[in-house]
């Protein structure tokens, strides 16, 4: 039977769970995933009203079963170092070289972290090369908190730019020794890491998503929603043409695409520099893109000719296999949101190069506890097992049986007792497990109302507001002099068109005008009613 591993990867704007299957050869295979988008950005200590409700939606919509889950976090919350340490003192000089470079190269004093190192091999010079990783504590721990208020367990916490190699390593292991670079473009931040062999390098770069998407907000001068959307569905990177697109509006579009991508290009040059400068790395001959905004038109190219190497979309499924679960239909396009879940599936799998776990410390040692109670309970039972051989091999002595059956009767009422406690404990865990279930429905379905407001919000045009909205009836107002409808067709019917064609959470067939009118005579101000029902 193929074991199961479920993989995490928490990101800054959305959240992605996949279900891999692990064969009997150790053969992976992607059996079920989804995506979900986070209502409002992590942080301070947020996990447990943001991400909580976007990994219920998942578990929901999909059917994933709850259980032991490996994560990974974005690279901008952890703090990779490689070091050249050396070896001379034995094991505990060397832990102690280890701790020293820790509490210089990272920003936070060392209590405050959760650290873990990997020895890679040895430096030229006979020094032991080291990758250290850190996060902060309350960080992880918000996190894990709240991915097991939806009822699953951390096994362990991975980074994401190192679950990305570790994919790279798994369906290219003929190009390990190769030097190259995997670009993942997110929302906040672009995580670039060089690989090469042994040699590792990372960093996170403030140019990614959320850039274009308020580059394109100015040049349009429109709402971010309307700029997103319009990221989402029009924009491309432009070739660097005096004009390449009639429609003027996505020509400037395109023109702030390539400005943006021209400043990441800047920063992946730095980088590139400081690598074979700083590391003695090599040239870098292949560039791998991944991420929501690696499904960008003519980014590929765009870098093909900036940097002059190879350029490829990243699939880390070219020796993972796909299940007969997974929509073919919208697989392609969701590939590179997942690719870091397959990074994680490999380190689940124990096939991984660079092996890190940033699990709180709090968490291992609770583990260990809930470990050791099975060895507990079959230390008693082989207690009571040999106290009843011992006895009958001494059946003719009566006073001994005697008092060794006293004995095991008294284990036995210990037993019985422990067993009354356990199971007063199992109904109190009940009660307390039917509470949760309870809160959990509570975050989720503030999560959904989040989402709606925000999908109706989408679909307005600049100018407009919501008056009120009472249950499926929604009143629009807006400046009569500020709107700008499309031709033919009224306000109304403008916003009628997107919630009907664009907004995925409304039935479109629910999506109506009720009502129109002016607020008063003479009035600047109008207002529509448009009625309408969620999915």
């Amino acid at each position: 039977m193929a074991k199961k591993i479920l993989a995490l990867n928490i990101g800054a704007a959305q959240v992605e769970l996949a279900e891999y299957e692990l064969g009997a050869k150790g053969a992976l295979t992607l059996a079920n995933y989804g995506v979900a988008a986070l209502a409002a950005p992590l942080e301070g200590g947020n996990a447990g009203t943001v991400l909580t409700p976007a990994i219920l939606e998942i578990v929901r919509e999909k059917g994933i079963r709850p259980g032991a889950v490996a994560i990974s976090v974005s690279g901008q919350m952890v703090f990779p170092k490689f070091a050249a340490v050396p070896m001379a003192g034995g094991e505990e000089k060397f832990e102690q070289m280890v701790r020293i470079e820790i509490e210089q190269n990272i920003p936070f004093p060392i209590d405050e972290m959760v650290c873990d190192r990997q020895v890679l091999g040895d430096t030229e010079d006979g020094d032991k090369s080291v990758m250290i990783v850190a996060a902060k504590t309350d960080q992880i721990e918000d996190l894990t908190s709240a991915v097991a208020a939806a009822g699953f367990t951390p096994e362990f916490v991975d980074a994401a730019p190192l679950a990305l190699v570790n994919a790279l390593r798994y369906n290219r292991p003929e190009a390990a020794d190769e030097c190259a670079i995997i670009l993942d473009i997110g929302s906040k931040t672009s995580s670039l890491v060089i690989t090469e062999g042994d040699k590792l390098y990372n960093r996170s770069i403030p140019v990614a998503g959320n850039t274009l998407t308020k580059e394109i907000s100015n040049a349009l001068g429109c709402g971010p929603e309307e700029a997103e959307e319009f990221k989402t569905t029009s924009a491309y990177v432009s070739m660097g043409g005096v004009t390449e697109d009639e429609n003027e509006a996505a020509d400037r579009v395109a023109k702030v695409c390539r400005a943006v991508m021209t400043r990441l290009h800047a920063e992946i040059s730095r980088s590139i520099n400081f690598y074979r400068g700083q590391q003695k790395g090599g040239a870098p001959t292949r560039l791998y893109i991944t991420g929501g905004t690696a499904l960008l038109p003519q980014i590929d190219v765009f870098f093909a000719e900036s940097l002059g190497i190879e350029v490829e979309f990243f699939n880390p499924f070219e020796r993972i296999g796909v299940g007969p679960k997974v929509d073919q239909s919208v697989f392609e396009a969701s590939v590179p949101m997942i690719a870091a879940t397959a990074g994680i599936a490999v380190h689940a799998a124990e096939v991984a190069r660079f092996v890190i776990n940033l699990l709180p410390p709090a968490l291992i040692e609770e583990r260990a506890e809930k470990a050791k109670i099975p060895f507990v309970i079959a230390g008693g039972v082989a207690l009571v097992a040999a106290l009843v051989l011992v006895m009958l091999a001494f059946d003719r002595e009566a006073e001994s049986i005697a008092a060794r059956r006293d004995a095991v009767s008294g284990k036995v009422s210990n037993l019985v007792a422990m067993d009354k406690k356990v199971k007063a404990a199992d109904e109190k865990l009940n009660g307390v497990m039917q509470e949760a279930s309870a809160f959990q429905k509570q975050l989720a379905d503030r999560g959904a109302i989040v989402r709606q407001v925000n999908a109706v919000r989408s679909a307005l045009v600049k100018g407009m507001w919501i008056d009120r909205w009472d249950n499926n009836r929604v009143v629009i107002r807006y400046w009569r002099d500020l709107v700008k409808a499309v031709p033919g067709k009224t306000p109304g019917e403008t916003v009628v068109d997107k919630l009907k064609g664009k907004i995925a959470a409304i039935d479109p067939a629910s999506v109506k005008i009720a009502d129109m009118s002016a607020i008063g005579k003479d009035s600047q101000i109008e207002q529509v009613t448009v009625e309408l029902k969620f999915k």
